[in-house]
């Protein structure tokens, strides 16, 4: 009798720890969700997104460390990234892929669920679908106070086991995002500067064929 008393106490226990990890963890995530509902929300008001950016890549195996700088601007669903020597312009239907060192370009239309060509700009909705979220905490980064959250994909066949974002209490915006890749190669974005109230010109999205006669150009589409 005593040992089964003992059992059921132990089950009892078991039990209600779980019970509670459950009810943190749901916490947990409705916290990171409605933080990242704000985040949206405010930056799908902004007018555009011009930032400049660091780019690292960390293998810790293999002992790679490389960080490069790159620039962006973002308007609805159209933007245009230098980074690496390679410029990359999406008018919202064509995207235009220019190395610098092969003077070449590249046209194309990407699919909206093409993960090579992803648009940067889904970032700020990626957690909507296909993802579950944790709140990690509070912390600081460049010295200000900041959420941290975690994005775990729901597809386990993802080359990358989790993403996360470290977003300013302040102003809601994202300071970083850290994509884990299963083969042990992590890229961080952090922004360095951000403006969000410029007037951008939609032939930004577009490359300039004419202003660029020597580079050579191949539609793919």
């Amino acid at each position: 009798m005593k040992r089964n008393n003992l059992i059921m106490k132990k089950y009892f226990t078991t039990l209600v720890c779980l019970c509670i990890a459950i009810a943190i963890n749901a916490q947990s995530a409705e916290k990171a969700k409605s933080i990242l509902d704000e985040v949206t929300k405010k930056t799908k008001a902004y007018p555009s997104i011009v930032a400049d950016f660091s780019l690292a890549m960390e293998n810790l195996q293999e002992g790679i460390s490389e960080v490069y700088d790159g620039s962006i601007i973002l308007k609805g669903n159209k933007y245009k990234v230098s980074v690496m020597d390679v410029v990359k312009y999406f008018d919202g239907t064509t995207l235009y892929e220019h190395m610098l060192d092969a003077e070449e370009v590249n046209m194309t239309e990407p699919l909206p669920d093409d993960e090579e060509n992803l648009n940067p700009a889904t970032i700020f909705t990626i957690y909507q679908e296909g993802y579950k979220f944790n709140y990690v905490g509070d912390g600081t980064a460049d010295g200000k106070a900041c959420h941290e959250i975690d994005l775990f994909p729901e597809n386990r066949d993802k080359p990358f086991s989790r993403i996360k974002l470290i977003i300013f209490k302040d102003n809601l915006q994202l300071y970083s995002m850290r994509q884990v890749g299963k083969d042990g190669n992590s890229y961080t974005v952090t922004i360095k500067q951000m403006t969000t109230n410029k007037t951008v010109d939609d032939n930004t999205f577009v490359f300039d064929q004419a202003s660029n006669p020597s580079v050579d150009v191949i539609d793919m589409r």
